[in-house]
């Protein structure tokens, strides 16, 4: 009995032990299950953040720099580039007009076609998950000086139509499989192409506001709002600005001799040469008929005058071939001020209005003194 009651007890406490041990085990694993379940919520809190913050992008700078940085701390990316298509180099053009600077974003690649991206491996409608090649992703991560281990390529779709790819890289081999689900990468294309689409479309609609249709540059009240802004910071900043008034010379006699169509033409041409003379942070704008108004920033009257001059010999120097193939040859009268920094006091609307007054004045002097030549107060 004696023995039977110990062997009883033995195996109760055998038995309370693998309990324990049972029990120990299952509240480890519960609280594993309640670690990640926090992690997944402090994740899916992060993603949400990023999501809003995306969708509440108000111009392409924001949505690009979100892309390029809250994108790779939510998702603890070490690499994340985004290629555009841009087949004629449309959205390029007229982002560099908008004073966007795309040198800031290096990881932002536009290609013309789809095989500039070396995607005739990559199916157009799925992402792509699986260790990094050279041959078949390098020209994606061509601006990373470290390359990813594993990626994850993601079509950006817009009504079915490719707008181009999100790629996402990891240092680590195991972070992108080609087992994984793409569900969650697919529906963060698909936020991220909207939103892309949205800011690039706003971007279109200001562009199309301040700029002049015949010649696609800057129209009169896109350079005054920017005159106004560039007196502003040359304050804070300390640097002069200078203002060439432009006007064609004779440009009647081109209307009569090759009629409004030829005008016109002569008008797109012009625009594009002097805007060929100036730097992504000057400003050209038409200010009607043949006239043109240049902005230079950080600018004297030394580097505005060189500028003036290569203008002046751009207009003169080539003929202008015309749509009905005939040529014909014009040439350019250019008034040109500046402000100093010491100069710029006082009102900013002020400061504009006389700045270009000052331009135009010497514009005149420059017709009066018999036209393709630069003249300055």
């Amino acid at each position: 009995m004696d023995r039977a009651s110990d062997a009883n007890a033995q195996h109760l406490a055998k038995s309370l032990d693998e309990l324990r041990l049972e029990n120990h085990l299952l509240r480890s694993r519960l609280d594993d299950i309640l670690e990640q379940a926090h992690r997944n919520q402090s994740i899916m809190a992060r993603h949400q953040s990023f999501d809003l913050q995306i969708i509440g992008a108000g111009n392409f700078n924001e949505l690009i720099t979100s892309i390029f940085s809250a994108l790779a701390n939510t998702s603890e990316l070490d690499v994340v580039t985004l290629s555009l298509l841009d087949p004629r180099h449309d959205l390029q053009r007229m982002l560099s007009d908008l004073r966007i600077d795309l040198k800031e974003f290096p990881h932002l690649l536009f290609v013309q076609y789809e095989r500039d991206l070396q995607a005739a491996v990559l199916p157009v409608r799925k992402p792509v998950l699986g260790h990094y090649r050279a041959h078949q992703f390098g020209k994606i991560f061509l601006s990373c000086k470290q390359k990813p281990v594993s990626v994850a390529i993601i079509p950006l779709l817009r009504q079915g139509r490719l707008i181009g790819y999100l790629n996402l890289g990891s240092f680590q081999a195991e972070r992108f499989l080609p087992s994984m689900a793409t569900d969650f990468i697919e529906r963060l294309g698909s936020i991220i192409a909207i939103c892309l689409e949205n800011v690039i479309n706003n971007e279109r609609l200001i562009y199309i506001g301040l700029t002049d249709p015949l010649t696609n540059v800057s129209n009169r009240r896109y350079v005054e709002q920017r005159t106004l802004e560039e007196i502003a910071r040359s304050r804070r900043q300390l640097y002069g600005i200078a203002c060439m008034y432009l006007d064609i010379d004779f440009f009647k006699k081109i209307n009569d001799e090759f009629g409004h169509q030829g005008g016109d033409d002569v008008l797109r041409e012009v625009a594009k040469r002097i805007k060929a003379e100036l730097r992504l942070s000057d400003t050209l704008g038409r200010f009607g008929g043949e006239e043109f108004v240049v902005l230079l920033v950080n600018a004297n009257l030394q580097d505005a005058m060189l500028v003036a001059e290569r203008i002046r010999k751009s207009i003169a120097s080539r003929p202008f071939v015309l749509s009905d193939t005939r040529s014909c040859n014009t040439t350019i009268s250019i008034g040109l001020t500046t402000v100093s920094e010491k100069q710029n006091q006082g009102d900013e609307a002020t400061v504009a209005r006389e700045m270009v007054l000052r331009a135009d004045r010497a514009l005149y002097e420059a017709k009066r003194c018999g036209r393709n030549q630069v003249r300055c107060e």
